[in-house]
């Protein structure tokens, strides 16, 4: 079984800075998402793009989720910004973390209390992944992020456990 994802395959790598200079390689995948082109949905979280994923309407958080879930990986969107775990679209879509991914979460958020965690956490048997998402173009890895890829490295997570994915909209063309 591969690592990642089929559709999350890395393309190329990303050099990342950490706060003590150490400098890393991180793979990087550069998916093409489509825009939701059906109802509109009434709340984007403050104005997330809606994307399409099987027919329903997605963020891209929840959608990259999705295709981790579909190769045998469990884990949630880690909604920093609401202080939430959730694997759903809604106001009430808290999910409790089993304790072995609550413990991990915990003791890299220990390491350093200013370190942001990853968009996606999701584990497969004894494998970890981080995915941060960043939508071309329009975003970039913040100092935070740094951080909690430095905490997780010092915690002993491996290089492979970490994931950018760095997506844009797939451009339709009228005929």
């Amino acid at each position: 079984m591969s690592q990642y994802p089929y559709e999350l395959q890395p393309s190329t790598f990303e050099v990342v800075e950490l706060s003590n200079g150490r400098r890393v390689e991180i793979a990087k995948a550069t998916p093409r998402f489509q825009r939701w082109v059906g109802t509109a949905v009434i709340n984007n979280y403050g104005g997330k793009a809606v994307l399409d994923f099987a027919g329903q309407p997605s963020f891209a958080e929840l959608l990259v989720l999705r295709l981790f879930e579909n190769s045998g990986c469990s884990g949630v969107w880690v909604d920093s910004f609401a202080r939430r775990n959730r694997r759903y679209w809604g106001e009430d879509t808290s999910v409790a973390l089993p304790g072995t991914a609550e413990r991990m979460l915990n003791v890299i958020r220990d390491r350093d209390m200013k370190a942001r965690c990853w968009d996606v956490f999701c584990w497969r048997d004894d494998e970890i992944f981080f995915a941060e998402l960043k939508r071309k173009s329009h975003d970039r890895i913040r100092d935070s992020q740094r951080r909690w890829l430095a905490a997780a490295l010092e915690e002993g997570l491996d290089l492979k456990s970490f994931l950018i994915v760095e997506w844009d909209l797939e451009t339709r063309e009228t005929v």
